[in-house]
């Protein structure tokens, strides 16, 4: 998928909003994919990316959070962290699925289906630039940033 452009897709976002791809047109795009809302990693990133949103928005770009978590939960999620973007409930694996993020992974001895922590960056066009899967969250939020400098 890497340099072509990413299908639209829609999704329920915090605010009682729907979300909406092709919105964004004219705006670089940050999408992060994470487990589970209120998990230490997923706290941490989620953390990360609200300290650096300034900067984010300075050149011109989006930040949207997604998993599979409810609405709800999400709602809960973003007061407790004071995020200013949004978060993009994703029950159906819809965009997990278009993106290619879900994988088997190994949790207290067993396999579980769960969302590989994965980042993507599109740019005004909506054409996915660069993508990071697999993610370690320490210092993630600012290897973006300085990417997306570089576009």
């Amino acid at each position: 998928m890497l340099n072509q452009s990413v299908p639209d897709f829609e999704l329920p976002a915090t605010g009682g909003v729907q979300f909406r791809l092709s919105q964004c047109k004219g705006k670089l795009v940050v999408i992060y994919f994470y487990p589970k809302d209120s998990t230490p990693g997923c706290t941490t990133e989620g953390q990360q990316f609200r300290d650096l949103y300034p900067e984010f928005r300075a050149v011109g770009a989006e930040i949207f959070g997604i998993s599979r978590d409810s609405l709800k939960s999400h709602e809960n999620f973003k007061a407790k962290l004071s995020l200013p973007f949004a978060l993009l409930s994703d029950t159906a694996e819809s965009a997990c699925t278009l993106f290619g993020v879900m994988k088997m992974k190994n949790m207290y001895g067993r396999q579980v289906r769960g969302i590989e922590r994965s980042t993507f960056v599109l740019d005004a066009q909506g054409v996915l630039r660069y993508e990071w899967r697999g993610v370690k969250v320490d210092d993630h939020a600012q290897q973006v940033l300085d990417f997306i400098k570089t576009l």
